[in-house]
């Protein structure tokens, strides 16, 4: 017996449609995301009055002057680019290795205190960083570690953000069965971690590398506290410092070539890990 397929002509036509709205909107989208680094990178190359002058879609002449004048000024650039980049792979590095462990540890094994110890880390989840700021300086200078980098690495093993959204990719994507069967292989519990669990939740590890860089290259209070000495600052700092020079000279060129300067390493790291990011959202989808 013959099949007679029924052509859906409208049906097409309305998957198009919604096809092509979407496309237009990723792309207005996309265009507002992006216009504000190009108008960034468009004022680095710009001369100060030429700046105050108002909007200019067009690069300037000056953007070899801007730099050379960066460099040359008073303010230990290759020094902060060095502290802000230690600082932030070290802070990324512990914060996703420990919050793994962490979210494992709450994920495959069952002890009284597992729905406590969760929702304890939720709680600290919602305390302010300012709140604590005021302990957390007298704690560090009766250790005598300020003007060191300590104090802004070591804390970032505890991250609850970090836990948390870990903690869910492997109620996602984590069966127990793969736990059990390296344990019945004779797998310890470090190479189980390290060997199995760490590659699975790679590209969870990604995102959340990133964030943990960013939040680590970007932070200006934490260290605005604890930092005093010249070679140690890092870069949101050295940017304070430069947006409140004198007026007399203040630069706007140098101010917009220092932030293009600081967001470079953010974006090398972003397309470095963004495959990652991308495995993520395809495997987060789907629960193992």
């Amino acid at each position: 017996m013959a099949q007679v397929k029924l052509a859906q002509p409208n049906s097409d036509k309305g998957v198009k449609g919604q096809r092509v709205l979407v496309y237009i909107a990723l792309t207005i989208i996309t265009f507002f995301c992006l216009f504000w680094f190009y108008i960034l990178f468009v004022n680095a190359t710009r001369a100060h009055s030429d700046i105050q002058l108002g909007f200019s879609p067009l690069p300037g002449k000056n953007l070899v002057e801007n730099w050379s004048n960066l460099l040359n000024g008073t303010l230990p650039i290759w020094s902060g680019l060095f502290n802000s980049l230690f600082i932030a792979l070290a802070s990324a590095a512990l914060t996703t290795y420990f919050s793994t462990m962490t979210a494992y540890a709450i994920h495959a094994y069952n002890f009284k205190l597992k729905k406590f110890m969760f929702t304890f880390i939720l709680v600290v989840m919602m305390i302010p960083t300012q709140v604590t700021a005021l302990g957390f300086l007298q704690l560090v200078t009766k250790m005598k570690l300020t003007d060191s980098f300590i104090p802004l690495i070591v804390p970032s093993i505890a991250a609850p953000v970090t836990f948390f959204y870990l903690k869910q990719y492997m109620d996602a994507t984590l069966p127990l069965a793969i736990i059990e069967a390296a344990r019945i292989d004779g797998a310890g519990e470090f190479r189980i971690f390290n060997t199995i669990i760490l590659p699975i939740m790679k590209p969870a590890i990604a995102v959340q590398a990133i964030f943990g860089f960013v939040a680590s290259w970007n932070n200006y209070f934490t260290p605005a506290l604890i930092i005093r000495d010249d070679s140690k600052k890092t870069l949101p700092i050295l940017i304070a410092q430069l947006r409140a020079a004198d007026w007399l000279k203040f630069d706007m060129g140098q101010v917009y070539m220092m932030i293009a300067f600081s967001i470079l390493p953010v974006m090398i790291v972003y397309l470095c890990l963004s495959k990652f990011i991308v495995q993520g959202v395809t495997l987060g989808s789907v629960k193992g």
